[in-house]
C-alpha cells in the first residue's frame, strides 16, 4: 500500500472524525442537565418507519427511570422480585453485565418502581431509589455505601423520590426535604454528611437540581412547591430564594442561562424567569405560556421548546416569555436535543418525532411508533421515561422494555 494512499486514508479519517462527535450521557438530562447532547453526525431526517432498531432488552421490570450512559455502559433502575435494582447493560448490544438490589419497591397507583436516573462519576454510580435509599455502586456492580433520606429528616413525597442526584467534586447532593434542611450534601467516598441546608426547609418535590456559578459563587439551584432557590455549594448556606406557587407536583429541572433562572410547572401553574444578583432576585416575567408537567423544556439560543398543557408543543421567547408558536399535531411528552434536532416522545401513543427547532414553526423530519410496548405498565401510567441520545444511538424505555435505535449517519 503506497504512502500517498495511507496519507489520504488518514486525512479522510480525520475529516470524518471532525464531522461526527459521539458523547456520553452520564446523568439526568445529559452532562449539563439541560436536555442537550453535544453529539454530531446524526441523521437529520428519518426514513419511513423511523431509524433502524439496534436491540430491545425485555427484563427491566417496573419503573420510569431514564438512562445514564458512560464508557460504553448503560445504567438504569428497575425491579426484580421484591427489590428495586440498578442494572448495567452493554450500551451497543443490550447485553446485561450485572444487576444489584438497592431497596424495597416503591408502591404507587401510577406505577410501582423507581423514578430516578443514575449519575455516573469517578468510576462509580450514584442513585436514589423510589423509597429514598441513596446508594453508591462501583462500576463492577458492588455496593460502596448506602444511606436513607429518612435519616436526614426526609419525608417521601406522594409519588416517591424522583430526584437524580448530583455529584460535584467530593460531594453527592440530593434533596431529602424537611425541617433538617431541604438539600443535603454527603461525602461521595463514604456517604457521611458534609452539610444540610438548615435555612431552607421546604419538603422534597420531584425536580433534580442543577450546578451553576452565579456571581462568582458555585450554587445548587432547586425548585420545590414553595420556592426556587440557590444553595452555596461550599457551605450549604442559602444564597437566595424566590417564591413559587407549585401545585400537586413540581417536576421540571430549572434552566439557568447567565444570571437568569427559568422554572415551569404543570397543573395550570405556568413559568417564571428571574434574574439573580447576589442575594437579590428580580422577576423578569411570570405567565402561563409554558405549563410543563414533566416532559422537560429545552433552551436553544433565545427560545424554549417543550410541551405546555393546553396549547401543546410550543416555542417560547426566553427573554420575554411570549409564545412564538404552538402546535397540537403531536401529543404531550418528553423532549431532548442533539445535532440540530429535537427528539420528542408522546407519553400516550409511544410516537417518537424528529423535529427541527425553529422560531418559524413546527417542522417534522420523521417519526415512528415505539413497538412493542409494555404489557405490565400500570393502567394509570404512561410512557414517561425521557429519551436519551448517546454515541449515535437513541434510547427509549417503556417499563420492562428498553429500545435502542441507530441514529448516526
Amino acid at each position: 500500500m503506497s504512502k500517498s494512499f495511507l496519507l489520504m486514508f488518514a486525512l479522510l479519517g480525520m475529516l470524518v472524525s471532525s464531522l461526527a462527535e459521539a458523547a456520553d450521557w452520564p446523568t439526568w438530562r445529559g452532562s449539563s442537565r439541560d436536555g442537550i447532547s453535544k453529539e454530531t453526525g446524526l441523521l437529520q431526517s428519518w426514513p419511513a418507519g423511523g431509524p433502524e432498531k439496534a436491540w430491545t432488552f425485555n427484563n427491566a421490570g417496573l419503573g420510569y427511570s431514564s438512562f445514564a450512559i458512560a464508557d460504553g455502559v448503560l445504567y438504569t433502575l428497575g425491579t426484580r422480585g421484591d427489590a428495586e435494582i440498578l442494572f448495567a447493560l452493554e450500551a451497543n448490544t443490550g447485553k446485561e453485565k450485572w444487576a444489584l438490589a438497592l431497596s424495597n419497591i416503591l408502591e404507587n397507583g401510577w406505577g410501582n418502581g423507581p423514578r430516578a436516573t443514575p449519575t455516573v462519576a469517578d468510576g462509580n454510580i450514584y442513585v436514589l431509589s423510589g423509597v429514598g435509599t441513596l446508594v453508591s455502586v462501583s462500576a463492577a456492580g458492588k455496593e460502596n455505601w448506602k444511606i436513607d433520606m429518612a435519616d436526614f429528616g426526609g419525608r417521601r413525597p406522594n409519588w416517591g423520590y424522583c430526584e437524580s442526584v448530583t455529584v460535584d467534586g467530593d460531594k453527592v447532593i440530593c434533596t431529602p426535604g424537611g425541617a433538617q434542611g431541604s438539600v443535603l450534601a454527603v461525602n461521595r467516598k463514604d456517604g457521611s454528611k458534609i452539610w444540610q441546608s438548615s435555612e431552607m426547609t421546604d419538603g422534597a418535590q420531584y425536580a433534580s437540581l442543577v450546578t451553576v456559578e452565579l456571581g462568582g459563587v458555585k450554587q445548587y439551584i432547586q425548585m420545590t412547591h414553595e420556592h426556587v432557590f440557590g444553595i452555596v455549594a461550599e457551605t450549604g448556606k442559602l444564597a437566595w430564594k424566590s417564591q413559587w406557587e407549585g401545585r400537586v407536583a413540581s417536576i421540571p429541572t430549572p434552566i439557568v442561562s447567565g444570571a437568569d433562572v427559568y422554572i415551569t410547572s404543570g397543573y395550570g401553574v405556568g413559568c417564571k424567569l428571574l434574574t439573580v444578583n447576589g442575594n437579590q432576585v428580580t422577576d423578569v416575567y411570570r405567565n402561563t405560556v409554558m405549563k410543563n408537567h414533566h416532559g422537560g423544556v429545552v433552551k436553544l439560543g433565545d427560545y424554549l421548546y417543550g410541551y405546555s398543557d393546553g396549547p401543546g408543543w410550543i416555542c417560547q421567547n426566553f427573554k420575554t416569555g411570549e409564545m412564538v408558536w404552538n402546535n397540537k399535531t403531536f401529543g404531550k411528552g418528553a423532549v431532548a436535543f442533539a445535532d440540530g434536532r429535537l427528539y420528542a416522545q408522546s407519553e400516550s401513543t409511544g410516537e417518537v418525532v424528529l423535529l427541527e427547532p425553529s422560531p418559524e414553526g413546527y417542522k417534522e423530519h420523521g417519526k415512528f411508533t415505539l413497538t412493542p410496548q409494555s404489557t405490565i405498565r400500570s393502567q394509570r401510567g404512561k410512557i414517561w421515561t425521557h429519551p436519551v441520545i448517546s454515541n449515535g444511538k437513541l434510547y427509549i424505555r417503556d417499563q420492562d422494555l428498553l429500545h435502542c435505535y441507530n441514529i448516526a449517519k
